[in-house]
Protein backbone atom coordinates (compact mmCIF):
# COMPACT_ATOMS: atom_id res chain seq x y z
CA UNK A 1 0.00 0.00 0.00
CA UNK A 2 1.73 3.28 -1.14
CA UNK A 3 1.98 5.65 1.81
CA UNK A 4 0.90 9.48 0.38
CA UNK A 5 2.04 12.30 2.71
CA UNK A 6 0.43 16.22 2.05
CA UNK A 7 1.24 18.91 3.77
CA UNK A 8 0.02 22.10 5.37
CA UNK A 9 0.83 25.21 7.22
CA UNK A 10 -2.62 25.19 8.92
CA UNK A 11 -4.98 24.03 11.54
CA UNK A 12 -6.37 20.34 10.23
CA UNK A 13 -9.64 20.01 11.90
CA UNK A 14 -11.36 22.92 9.52
CA UNK A 15 -9.69 21.94 6.44
CA UNK A 16 -12.61 20.92 4.60
CA UNK A 17 -10.72 20.35 1.07
CA UNK A 18 -7.58 18.37 2.42
CA UNK A 19 -10.16 16.60 4.07
CA UNK A 20 -11.76 15.63 1.04
CA UNK A 21 -8.73 14.72 -1.16
CA UNK A 22 -7.32 13.13 1.62
CA UNK A 23 -10.57 11.08 1.82
CA UNK A 24 -11.02 10.40 -1.07
CA UNK A 25 -7.56 8.48 -1.80
CA UNK A 26 -7.52 7.63 1.75
CA UNK A 27 -10.69 5.13 0.25
CA UNK A 28 -8.86 4.02 -2.83
CA UNK A 29 -6.33 2.28 -0.80
CA UNK A 30 -3.56 4.58 -0.01
CA UNK A 31 -2.00 5.20 2.84
CA UNK A 32 -2.57 8.52 3.51
CA UNK A 33 -1.36 11.10 6.14
CA UNK A 34 -2.19 14.53 6.35
CA UNK A 35 0.54 17.02 8.24
CA UNK A 36 -0.22 20.73 9.25
CA UNK A 37 0.14 22.73 12.35
CA UNK A 38 -0.61 22.85 15.92
CA UNK A 39 -2.55 25.65 17.03
CA UNK A 40 -2.77 26.61 20.47
CA UNK A 41 -6.76 26.11 21.86
CA UNK A 42 -7.66 24.12 18.60
CA UNK A 43 -9.45 21.30 19.10
CA UNK A 44 -8.92 17.26 19.34
CA UNK A 45 -8.80 15.90 15.80
CA UNK A 46 -11.78 13.75 14.69
CA UNK A 47 -11.29 10.78 13.62
CA UNK A 48 -10.96 10.30 9.65
CA UNK A 49 -10.34 7.53 7.11
CA UNK A 50 -6.74 9.05 6.52
CA UNK A 51 -4.13 9.76 9.28
CA UNK A 52 -3.24 13.17 11.17
CA UNK A 53 -0.18 14.84 12.80
CA UNK A 54 0.16 18.15 13.87
CA UNK A 55 3.18 19.75 14.53
CA UNK A 56 4.29 22.08 17.16
CA UNK A 57 6.34 25.46 16.75
CA UNK A 58 7.89 27.51 18.95
CA UNK A 59 7.09 30.60 16.44
CA UNK A 60 3.42 31.28 15.35
CA UNK A 61 3.92 33.52 12.18
CA UNK A 62 6.15 35.67 10.43
CA UNK A 63 9.08 34.31 8.34
CA UNK A 64 10.49 32.77 11.80
CA UNK A 65 7.38 30.29 11.90
CA UNK A 66 7.97 29.34 8.20
CA UNK A 67 11.69 28.84 8.75
CA UNK A 68 11.56 27.07 11.98
CA UNK A 69 7.64 25.01 10.47
CA UNK A 70 9.75 23.60 7.13
CA UNK A 71 12.80 22.75 9.37
CA UNK A 72 10.54 20.38 11.11
CA UNK A 73 8.93 19.14 8.34
CA UNK A 74 11.65 18.49 6.37
CA UNK A 75 13.37 15.68 9.06
CA UNK A 76 9.83 14.35 9.77
CA UNK A 77 9.20 13.70 5.82
CA UNK A 78 13.00 12.43 5.54
CA UNK A 79 12.40 9.78 8.00
CA UNK A 80 8.81 8.87 7.60
CA UNK A 81 8.70 6.16 4.77
CA UNK A 82 6.65 7.02 1.77
CA UNK A 83 6.38 6.95 -1.71
CA UNK A 84 4.85 10.30 -2.50
CA UNK A 85 5.06 13.72 -1.27
CA UNK A 86 2.71 16.69 -1.86
CA UNK A 87 3.39 19.91 -1.16
CA UNK A 88 0.23 22.38 -0.98
CA UNK A 89 0.82 25.89 -2.37
CA UNK A 90 4.59 27.79 -1.48
CA UNK A 91 4.65 27.72 2.20
CA UNK A 92 5.74 23.70 2.80
CA UNK A 93 7.47 23.08 -0.48
CA UNK A 94 11.32 23.38 0.46
CA UNK A 95 10.60 20.91 2.97
CA UNK A 96 9.31 18.73 0.20
CA UNK A 97 11.41 19.34 -1.96
CA UNK A 98 15.14 18.67 -0.40
CA UNK A 99 13.31 15.62 1.73
CA UNK A 100 11.90 13.77 -1.12
CA UNK A 101 15.13 14.58 -3.01
CA UNK A 102 17.44 12.66 -0.73
CA UNK A 103 14.91 10.24 -0.33
CA UNK A 104 14.03 9.50 -4.56
CA UNK A 105 10.44 10.12 -3.58
CA UNK A 106 7.68 11.16 -6.06
CA UNK A 107 6.77 14.99 -5.44
CA UNK A 108 3.34 16.55 -6.21
CA UNK A 109 3.04 20.24 -6.13
CA UNK A 110 -0.69 21.26 -5.44
CA UNK A 111 -1.11 24.81 -6.32
CA UNK A 112 -4.55 25.73 -4.26
CA UNK A 113 -3.79 29.37 -5.08
CA UNK A 114 -1.54 31.27 -7.33
CA UNK A 115 0.35 31.88 -3.97
CA UNK A 116 3.08 34.66 -5.17
CA UNK A 117 -0.08 36.84 -6.47
CA UNK A 118 -2.13 36.79 -3.09
CA UNK A 119 -2.54 40.47 -2.27
CA UNK A 120 -1.23 40.11 0.99
CA UNK A 121 2.19 38.82 -0.63
CA UNK A 122 1.94 40.96 -4.09
CA UNK A 123 0.95 44.18 -2.03
CA UNK A 124 4.60 43.32 0.02
CA UNK A 125 7.15 43.45 -2.15
CA UNK A 126 10.24 42.70 -0.48
CA UNK A 127 7.81 39.60 0.80
CA UNK A 128 6.85 38.93 -2.64
CA UNK A 129 10.50 38.87 -3.83
CA UNK A 130 11.37 36.22 -1.43
CA UNK A 131 8.00 33.83 -2.43
CA UNK A 132 9.23 34.37 -5.98
CA UNK A 133 12.70 33.41 -5.46
CA UNK A 134 11.05 30.09 -3.22
CA UNK A 135 8.92 29.39 -6.65
CA UNK A 136 11.42 29.76 -9.76
CA UNK A 137 13.97 27.56 -7.55
CA UNK A 138 10.89 24.87 -6.71
CA UNK A 139 8.31 24.76 -9.21
CA UNK A 140 10.27 23.79 -11.98
CA UNK A 141 11.79 20.82 -10.54
CA UNK A 142 8.10 19.92 -9.80
CA UNK A 143 6.86 18.51 -12.98
CA UNK A 144 3.86 16.59 -11.39
CA UNK A 145 1.07 18.80 -10.05
CA UNK A 146 -2.23 19.93 -10.59
CA UNK A 147 -4.03 23.41 -9.57
CA UNK A 148 -8.16 25.06 -8.72
CA UNK A 149 -8.75 26.35 -12.13
CA UNK A 150 -7.55 26.95 -16.04
CA UNK A 151 -6.12 30.57 -15.68
CA UNK A 152 -3.85 29.50 -12.88
CA UNK A 153 -2.83 26.24 -14.59
CA UNK A 154 -1.95 28.25 -18.35
CA UNK A 155 0.03 31.41 -16.03
CA UNK A 156 2.61 28.38 -14.21
CA UNK A 157 2.90 26.57 -17.56
CA UNK A 158 3.82 30.27 -19.13
CA UNK A 159 6.41 31.10 -16.19
CA UNK A 160 7.62 26.93 -15.36
CA UNK A 161 6.97 24.81 -18.47
CA UNK A 162 4.96 22.53 -15.87
CA UNK A 163 2.23 20.79 -16.81
CA UNK A 164 -0.49 20.84 -14.43
CA UNK A 165 -4.03 19.25 -13.93
CA UNK A 166 -7.17 20.83 -13.06
CA UNK A 167 -8.85 19.81 -9.99
CA UNK A 168 -11.46 22.46 -8.99
CA UNK A 169 -12.39 22.85 -5.31
CA UNK A 170 -16.23 21.62 -5.48
CA UNK A 171 -17.80 20.18 -2.89
CA UNK A 172 -18.95 16.38 -1.49
CA UNK A 173 -22.28 15.58 -3.22
CA UNK A 174 -24.80 15.57 -0.33
CA UNK A 175 -28.60 15.29 -0.02
CA UNK A 176 -30.49 18.39 -0.49
CA UNK A 177 -32.87 18.94 2.12
CA UNK A 178 -34.18 22.37 1.52
CA UNK A 179 -33.55 25.39 3.41
CA UNK A 180 -33.59 24.53 7.51
CA UNK A 181 -34.56 27.47 8.37
CA UNK A 182 -36.16 31.08 7.12
CA UNK A 183 -33.71 32.64 9.04
CA UNK A 184 -32.65 36.33 7.17
CA UNK A 185 -29.18 36.54 7.93
CA UNK A 186 -26.35 36.55 5.38
CA UNK A 187 -23.47 33.77 5.78
CA UNK A 188 -19.35 34.69 4.98
CA UNK A 189 -17.22 31.18 5.82
CA UNK A 190 -14.22 30.93 5.57
CA UNK A 191 -10.60 32.95 5.91
CA UNK A 192 -10.35 36.20 7.19
CA UNK A 193 -7.66 37.35 5.48
CA UNK A 194 -6.61 40.55 3.04
CA UNK A 195 -8.31 40.90 -0.03
CA UNK A 196 -11.91 40.03 0.91
CA UNK A 197 -13.59 43.63 1.12
CA UNK A 198 -14.17 43.41 4.78
CA UNK A 199 -13.12 47.14 4.65
CA UNK A 200 -16.08 47.13 2.04
CA UNK A 201 -18.68 44.77 3.66
CA UNK A 202 -18.92 45.61 7.29
CA UNK A 203 -19.89 49.21 6.25
CA UNK A 204 -22.23 47.98 3.97
CA UNK A 205 -24.24 46.20 6.56
CA UNK A 206 -25.61 49.80 8.04
CA UNK A 207 -27.70 50.00 5.17
CA UNK A 208 -28.96 46.46 4.61
CA UNK A 209 -31.97 44.79 6.18
CA UNK A 210 -30.25 41.52 7.46
CA UNK A 211 -27.53 40.37 10.03
CA UNK A 212 -24.46 39.05 8.90
CA UNK A 213 -22.36 35.96 10.14
CA UNK A 214 -18.74 35.31 9.75
CA UNK A 215 -17.33 32.07 10.48
CA UNK A 216 -13.68 32.09 10.23
CA UNK A 217 -10.99 33.47 10.90
CA UNK A 218 -7.29 34.80 9.35
CA UNK A 219 -4.78 37.59 8.90
CA UNK A 220 -7.52 39.91 8.75
CA UNK A 221 -9.54 39.20 11.56
CA UNK A 222 -8.42 41.67 14.30
CA UNK A 223 -8.61 44.42 11.90
CA UNK A 224 -12.11 43.18 10.64
CA UNK A 225 -13.20 43.28 14.10
CA UNK A 226 -11.80 46.83 14.48
CA UNK A 227 -13.91 48.01 12.04
CA UNK A 228 -17.26 46.21 13.57
CA UNK A 229 -16.50 48.38 16.37
CA UNK A 230 -15.74 51.76 14.43
CA UNK A 231 -19.00 51.54 12.56
CA UNK A 232 -20.55 49.93 15.55
CA UNK A 233 -22.34 47.34 14.13
CA UNK A 234 -21.58 44.77 16.80
CA UNK A 235 -25.46 44.22 17.12
CA UNK A 236 -25.93 43.55 13.25
CA UNK A 237 -22.41 41.16 12.47
CA UNK A 238 -21.51 38.15 14.33
CA UNK A 239 -17.76 36.89 14.29
CA UNK A 240 -17.65 33.39 15.26
CA UNK A 241 -14.84 30.56 15.75
CA UNK A 242 -14.20 28.49 12.41
CA UNK A 243 -16.36 25.40 13.21
CA UNK A 244 -15.92 21.72 12.25
CA UNK A 245 -17.25 21.05 8.46
CA UNK A 246 -20.46 19.30 9.62
CA UNK A 247 -21.57 22.19 11.11
CA UNK A 248 -20.49 24.53 9.04
CA UNK A 249 -22.61 23.04 6.19
CA UNK A 250 -25.98 23.39 8.70
CA UNK A 251 -24.90 27.02 9.47
CA UNK A 252 -24.70 27.87 5.36
CA UNK A 253 -28.10 25.87 4.98
CA UNK A 254 -29.95 27.89 7.35
CA UNK A 255 -28.69 31.73 5.87
CA UNK A 256 -30.59 34.14 3.57
CA UNK A 257 -26.89 35.21 1.06
CA UNK A 258 -23.44 34.08 1.04
CA UNK A 259 -21.19 36.35 0.42
CA UNK A 260 -18.29 35.70 -2.47
CA UNK A 261 -15.53 39.23 -2.53
CA UNK A 262 -12.46 40.00 -3.40
CA UNK A 263 -10.66 43.31 -4.64
CA UNK A 264 -8.82 43.28 -7.43
CA UNK A 265 -5.06 44.25 -5.76
CA UNK A 266 -3.79 40.58 -6.62
CA UNK A 267 -3.52 38.47 -9.66
CA UNK A 268 -4.87 35.03 -7.34
CA UNK A 269 -7.67 37.18 -6.16
CA UNK A 270 -8.99 38.37 -9.11
CA UNK A 271 -8.84 34.84 -10.80
CA UNK A 272 -9.93 32.41 -7.61
CA UNK A 273 -12.02 30.35 -7.85
CA UNK A 274 -13.21 29.86 -3.90
CA UNK A 275 -14.55 26.86 -2.44
CA UNK A 276 -16.93 28.89 -0.54
CA UNK A 277 -18.82 29.63 -3.45
CA UNK A 278 -19.45 26.39 -4.23
CA UNK A 279 -20.02 25.45 -0.81
CA UNK A 280 -22.69 28.04 -1.09
CA UNK A 281 -24.45 26.69 -4.49
CA UNK A 282 -24.77 23.10 -2.57
CA UNK A 283 -26.01 24.57 0.64
CA UNK A 284 -28.73 25.61 -1.89
CA UNK A 285 -28.43 29.69 -1.20
CA UNK A 286 -27.98 32.31 -3.35
CA UNK A 287 -24.88 34.34 -3.16
CA UNK A 288 -23.47 37.86 -3.68
CA UNK A 289 -20.46 37.63 -5.73
CA UNK A 290 -17.41 39.63 -7.47
CA UNK A 291 -18.08 39.44 -11.55
CA UNK A 292 -14.69 38.14 -11.93
CA UNK A 293 -13.62 36.15 -14.67
CA UNK A 294 -13.90 32.59 -13.04
CA UNK A 295 -17.45 33.02 -11.43
CA UNK A 296 -18.84 35.16 -14.25
CA UNK A 297 -17.83 31.84 -16.71
CA UNK A 298 -19.93 29.82 -14.23
CA UNK A 299 -22.88 32.17 -13.57
CA UNK A 300 -23.13 32.24 -17.49
CA UNK A 301 -23.80 28.77 -17.23
CA UNK A 302 -26.23 28.19 -14.07
CA UNK A 303 -27.32 31.87 -13.30
CA UNK A 304 -26.54 31.20 -9.19
CA UNK A 305 -25.48 34.71 -8.05
CA UNK A 306 -25.93 38.43 -8.00
CA UNK A 307 -22.15 39.59 -9.59
CA UNK A 308 -21.45 43.24 -8.42
CA UNK A 309 -18.66 44.92 -10.75
CA UNK A 310 -17.09 46.78 -7.73
CA UNK A 311 -16.92 46.32 -4.09
CA UNK A 312 -17.87 49.65 -3.17
CA UNK A 313 -20.26 49.87 0.13
CA UNK A 314 -23.36 51.42 -1.77
CA UNK A 315 -22.73 48.87 -4.94
CA UNK A 316 -22.98 45.81 -2.12
CA UNK A 317 -25.69 47.27 0.00
CA UNK A 318 -28.24 47.68 -2.93
CA UNK A 319 -27.42 44.57 -4.47
CA UNK A 320 -27.83 42.56 -1.03
CA UNK A 321 -30.95 44.59 -0.71
CA UNK A 322 -32.27 43.52 -4.15
CA UNK A 323 -31.60 40.00 -3.36
CA UNK A 324 -33.28 40.31 0.09
CA UNK A 325 -36.75 42.04 -1.37
CA UNK A 326 -37.21 40.75 -5.08
CA UNK A 327 -38.54 37.19 -4.20
CA UNK A 328 -38.22 36.71 -8.07
CA UNK A 329 -34.70 36.85 -8.57
CA UNK A 330 -33.76 35.26 -5.35
CA UNK A 331 -36.19 32.10 -6.05
CA UNK A 332 -34.77 31.82 -9.60
CA UNK A 333 -30.88 32.06 -8.22
CA UNK A 334 -32.41 29.49 -5.41
CA UNK A 335 -33.94 27.04 -7.83
CA UNK A 336 -30.37 27.30 -10.03
CA UNK A 337 -28.29 26.25 -7.10
CA UNK A 338 -30.20 23.35 -6.72
CA UNK A 339 -29.99 22.19 -10.17
CA UNK A 340 -26.37 23.28 -10.47
CA UNK A 341 -25.18 21.29 -7.44
CA UNK A 342 -25.72 17.94 -9.28
CA UNK A 343 -22.94 18.57 -11.40
CA UNK A 344 -21.01 21.40 -9.52
CA UNK A 345 -19.75 18.61 -6.75
CA UNK A 346 -16.59 16.06 -5.91
CA UNK A 347 -17.90 13.10 -7.87
CA UNK A 348 -16.72 14.47 -11.08
CA UNK A 349 -13.48 15.90 -9.49
CA UNK A 350 -12.85 12.83 -7.36
CA UNK A 351 -12.22 10.94 -10.45
CA UNK A 352 -9.79 13.42 -11.65
CA UNK A 353 -7.61 13.03 -8.33
CA UNK A 354 -7.58 9.12 -8.15
CA UNK A 355 -6.57 8.93 -12.02
CA UNK A 356 -3.73 11.43 -11.49
CA UNK A 357 -2.46 9.61 -7.98
CA UNK A 358 -3.03 6.22 -9.74
CA UNK A 359 -0.97 7.19 -13.19
CA UNK A 360 1.85 8.54 -10.79
CA UNK A 361 2.10 5.33 -8.10
CA UNK A 362 0.81 2.45 -10.44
Amino acid sequence: MPTLLFTVTNELSFDQRMQRICTSLAKEGYDVWLIGRKIKGCPELKQMPFKQLRINCLSKKGALFYIEYNLRLFFYLLFKKSDLICAIDLDTILACYFSSLIKGTIRVYDAHEYFTEQKEVATRKPIQRIWLAIERFTVPKFQNGYTVNDWIAQALKQRYQVDYEVIRNLPLNLPYTGKQADQRYIIYQGAVNEGRCFEQLIPAMKNVAASLKIYGTGNFINQTISIINEYSLQYKIEINKPIFPTELREKTGMAAIGVTLFDDAGLSQVHSLANRFFDYIMAGIPQLCIDFPEYRAINNEFEVAYLIPDTAPDTIARALNNLLQDSVLYNRLQSNCVEARKKLNWDSEEQRLIKFYNALLN
